[in-house]
C-alpha cells in the first residue's frame, strides 16, 4: 500500500508537467493575447479621444497634427510603445524561456501575479476559496446523504410505486439545467414576481462581522439555500440510478443468494456484504464529481448569485487572458484532482482490504 502511494505521487509530477504544458502552448497559439487585447484598447480609446475631438469643431488641426494620439491610434501604435506593452508582460522574451520559467516558478508554487489587478495569483484563488468551498462542500454532502440512502431503498423496493415516482421526479431535476432552475428560484423566492423570503446575491450580509456567532451561521446559511438548491436538484439523479443499480446487480449475485441460505436476515446481508461491494463503483466517481463540483457546476451559480468564487475567477480570466490567473487555476485544479483520485484508491482500501495495491501497476 505504501509503495503503491509513493509511486502515484512521484507519478503525479510528471502528469501534472504534461497538463501545464499542453495547455501552455495551446493558450500561446490562440490569438488575442493579452498584448493585443491592451493595444486594442489603447486604439479604441485613441480613436473615442479623435470623435470627441472632431465633434468639436477640430477636424483640421487633427489632421495636421501627426503626432497627436488619436491619429497616432488610427494609423497604428509606436514600435516602442508596442515593445513596452510586451515588457510589462513578459512577452519580450522567448516562448521557451516564458515556459521553463514558469515551471520553475510553479515547483516552489509561485503563481506569479495577475496582468490586471496586481494581486498574487495564490492570494486570489485563496480569496475565493470561501465561496467554492461553501458551494461544493454542502453540495456534496447533501448530494451523496440523499442518493445513496435513497438508491438503497429504491433497488430494495425495484418497480414499487414509490420507486417509479421517485425515478419520474428525479430525472424532471436533470433534465432542467440548474441555471434554469437557478433562476426560478430567485423568481418564486428571491424578490422576483412572487416572494421575497432568501437574499438574491453574495454569500453573507452587510455588516457580518459585527453578528452574534450564531446569528452569523444562520446568515451564512440562509445565503446558501437557493444556490445549493439549484446545484443539488439535478445531481440528484445519476448517483441515486447509479446507486439503485449497482445495488441490484450485487443483490443478484451468488454470495447473496448463499448468505440467504444461511439465514442471515436482510439487513445483515445489505449491510454486512452488499453495501461493501456496491459502494466500490460509487467510491471511485467521488473525486472527479467533487472536482466538477467545485470547480465547474458552481460557474452559473456564482454569475446568478453574485458569488465571487474559483469557477468566476477562472471563467473571467480566460475572457481576459490573463494568463498568470488562467495557468495558476489550472496547476491548482489538475493537483486537486489527481490527490483528489489518490484519496479515491485509499478509500478503496478502507472500504475492501481485499485490494492489492501492491500488485497494480501505475501507468
Amino acid at each position: 500500500m505504501i509503495t503503491y502511494i509513493l509511486r502515484r505521487l512521484f507519478l503525479i509530477i510528471p502528469t501534472l508537467v504534461g497538463i501545464i504544458t499542453l495547455n501552455f502552448f495551446i493558450v500561446q497559439a490562440a490569438p488575442g493575447g493579452p498584448v493585443d487585447r491592451t493595444i486594442a484598447m489603447i486604439r479604441g480609446s485613441s480613436q473615442s479621444a479623435e470623435m470627441r475631438f472632431n465633434g468639436s469643431g477640430g477636424d483640421m488641426i487633427a489632421a495636421s497634427n501627426g503626432t497627436d494620439m488619436a491619429s497616432r491610434g488610427l494609423r497604428g501604435l509606436r514600435p516602442e510603445l508596442v515593445e513596452e506593452i510586451k515588457k510589462s508582460y513578459g512577452f519580450d522574451k522567448p516562448l521557451y524561456i516564458r515556459y521553463f520559467t514558469m515551471l520553475k516558478s510553479y515547483a516552489s508554487f509561485d503563481l506569479g501575479k495577475s496582468f490586471y489587478s496586481d494581486r498574487r495569483v495564490i492570494d486570489l484563488i485563496i480569496s475565493k476559496l470561501p465561496v467554492s468551498i461553501s458551494l461544493g462542500l454542502w453540495t456534496v454532502l447533501i448530494i451523496y446523504g440523499v442518493s445513496i440512502p435513497l438508491g438503497i431503498y429504491k433497488a430494495r423496493n425495484d418497480g414499487s410505486r414509490t420507486d417509479i415516482v421517485s425515478s419520474f421526479l428525479i430525472i424532471i431535476g436533470y433534465a432542467i439545467p440548474g441555471f434554469l432552475i437557478a433562476i426560478l428560484l430567485i423568481v418564486l423566492f428571491a424578490g422576483g414576481s412572487f416572494l421575497s423570503i432568501f437574499p438574491l446575491r453574495g454569500i453573507v450580509s452587510e455588516g457580518w462581522q459585527s453578528l452574534t456567532w450564531y446569528h452569523q451561521i444562520v446568515d451564512y446559511l440562509w445565503h446558501l439555500v437557493l444556490p445549493i438548491l439549484s446545484m443539488i436538484l439535478g445531481g440528484f439523479a445519476s448517483l441515486t440510478l447509479l446507486t439503485k443499480n449497482s445495488f441490484i446487480d450485487e443483490l443478484s449475485k451468488l454470495y447473496v443468494t448463499t448468505a440467504r441460505a444461511k439465514g442471515l436476515s436482510a439487513k445483515q446481508i445489505l449491510y454486512n456484504h452488499v453495501f461493501r461491494n456496491a459502494s466500490l463503483l460509487l467510491v471511485s466517481g467521488f473525486p472527479a464529481a467533487l472536482l466538477a463540483i467545485f470547480f465547474t457546476s458552481s460557474l452559473l451559480t456564482e454569475v446568478i448569485f453574485s458569488l465571487d468564487g474559483l469557477g468566476l475567477l477562472s471563467f473571467e480570466s480566460a475572457i481576459n487572458r490573463d494568463y498568470p490567473v488562467l495557468f495558476g487555476s489550472l496547476y491548482i485544479f489538475t493537483l486537486l484532482g489527481l490527490l483528489l483520485s489518490l484519496l479515491g484508491d485509499i478509500v478503496y482500501m478502507v472500504i475492501d482490504p481485499r485490494i492489492d495495491f501492491n500488485s497494480r501497476r501505475v501507468g
